[in-house]
């Protein structure tokens, strides 16, 4: 199949690969969709019990927001770069090579002697799972031809991701409850060993046909750039006015500029920016950030303001949140059905929108409130939340030539985990805004709950900000496809197909 132009939508071009048989479909559908069930379980297990793990772990304050931005900082940092490198330089090796670092680096988390060696083995965990997830939506849409059945796979993958954040903070809380902290990485380390064996015998190898030239100084202003800026923001923590925030902050945001330029100017960039002239790749993008900025980030912490406001143990918080991201599960799998009706950047739009509403219905929690009033809110924003993944799933993929898919991958799911590292810091910042009225534990835990009420309210406002820019995109598209239409000596057109 010829490169498609930025923009354009491998989904309705004629189908003329050749037909796999349906079980090297299914098998490389389901080795991706285990190992990214397993980087969200890994990243989502110690949620539910941040303070218990922090202390067994010897860390502080500080460290338990590290034990989420350590991984974060090795996933945005090399996520693009581990994506091109996967189109050029094989998507099955690199995948597999990741599964294998990802194994490697929950056995060093198992086995480490104290803190600064368990939060190591958190970055590295997160370069491998960047190592993960770049390759993987490369991997499905080279084994499933345009049209349903991709649309389908990449559903899955899509509920992937919502299956390991639902299983992650139970299986976290309640192996570390049973066996300690250590067990907790012990166990998705096996595990991981186990789905690199499998990769490495079932995937087929696939990538460019003309492999780009190596973009060093994209790869190191990139890194160093959502490095700084991510460790900016977890050490904000202590104290936005900090110099050693300020700088790094400042750093970061610089390093990401220097990084848009040297794009500009290097011969074959990394990422291309001229797609940014694609309403898809913006809305596939943009979607991602605001997904990571007002969902991720929030829920990521929910469990630790349930358990500071409710007084609920970490195994009961991380069943809470179950709810939201089990029926994330459930709906990304149903999300095909919108394809005939919606195309994906529409999705995005819609999704981002019903999130912030349940979002919204979080809004009065209070110290002895039952956790069944905020059922209705994480149903909603479940639902909301699997049709995004689906439709962000298929827009990495379509928004971009086709010999780039892991590349696309990429930029999607650097965008989303920037985003989901800026709403930690955000929801931690909001959420203990609120000073106690007194002493004690009670006085404590209402400053908490009206903190978290603003919290929520940042966070659905985010959200309709999203969606606000997915429609935008989605009104370029239809203005695009319009004036093609208008070209003299255009050929007649059907209207822009919902399947994009």
């Amino acid at each position: 199949m010829s490169p498609a132009p930025p923009g354009s939508s491998p989904v309705a071009a004629p189908v003329t690969a050749p037909a796999r048989p349906r079980a090297t479909l299914a098998a490389t559908l389901a080795a991706t969709a285990a190992a990214t069930a397993l980087v969200t379980v890994a990243y989502t297990a110690p949620t539910a019990s941040l303070a218990a793990t922090a202390q067994a772990a010897h860390l502080g304050a500080t460290g338990r927001t590290w034990i989420l931005t350590g991984t974060l900082v090795g996933i945005s940092a090399l996520l693009l770069t581990a994506g091109s490198a996967a189109d050029d330089h094989g998507r099955k090796r690199v995948f597999t090579f990741g599964v294998l670092l990802f194994a490697a680096a929950e056995a060093l988390a198992a086995l480490a002697p104290g803190g600064t060696v368990y939060l190591a083995a958190r970055v590295l965990l997160g370069v491998a799972s960047a190592a993960v997830l770049a390759p993987a939506l490369g991997l499905i849409s080279h084994a499933h031809p345009p049209g349903p059945g991709r649309i389908r796979a990449l559903g899955v993958w899509g509920a992937a991701v919502g299956l390991g954040i639902a299983v992650g903070p139970v299986y976290g809380a309640l192996v570390g409850q049973w066996a300690g902290w250590r067990a907790v990485s012990g166990g998705i380390a096996i595990v991981s060993a186990a789905v690199a064996a499998y990769a490495a015998t079932v995937l087929t190898e696939s990538r460019a046909e003309r492999p780009r030239a190596l973009d060093p100084y994209g790869v190191l202003t990139l890194a160093a750039g959502a490095s700084c800026l991510i460790a900016g923001l977890a050490e904000g923590r202590g104290g936005w006015g900090r110099p050693v925030v300020v700088a790094l902050l400042a750093l970061g945001v610089l390093l990401l500029a220097l990084f848009g330029l040297v794009e500009a100017k290097t011969r074959e960039p990394m990422l291309d920016l001229a797609l940014f002239r694609s309403p898809g790749f913006v809305a596939a993008t943009g979607g991602a950030l605001f997904t990571g900025l007002s969902l991720v980030g929030f829920m990521s912490y929910l469990p630790t303001l349930l358990q500071g406001v409710l007084g609920l143990s970490g195994l009961a918080a991380g069943g809470v949140l179950a709810l939201w991201s089990g029926l994330s599960v459930l709906s990304a799998l149903q999300a095909r059905r919108l394809a005939a009706h919606l195309s994906a950047t529409a999705q995005v739009a819609v999704g981002l929108a019903v999130c912030g509403l349940g979002e919204a219905g979080l809004y009065g929690l209070a110290p002895g409130s039952g956790w069944l009033r905020l059922a209705p809110g994480l149903a909603v924003a479940g639902v909301g939340s699997g049709v995004l993944n689906a439709a962000l799933a298929r827009l990495a993929v379509s928004s971009v030539p086709a010999h780039r898919a892991a590349m696309g991958s990429g930029a999607n799911n650097t965008s989303r985990y920037l985003g989901s590292a800026l709403g930690v810091a955000v929801t931690v910042a909001v959420a203990g805004s609120a000073r106690p009225g007194g002493p004690g534990r009670e006085a404590a835990a209402r400053a908490l709950a009206a903190g978290t009420d603003r919290a929520v309210l940042v966070a659905a406002a985010l959200c309709l900000v999203g969606a606000l820019l997915a429609l935008a995109a989605r009104a370029a598209e239809v203005r695009g496809a319009e004036a093609r239409r208008a070209l003299p000596g255009a050929p007649a057109a059907a209207p822009v197909s919902p399947l994009r």
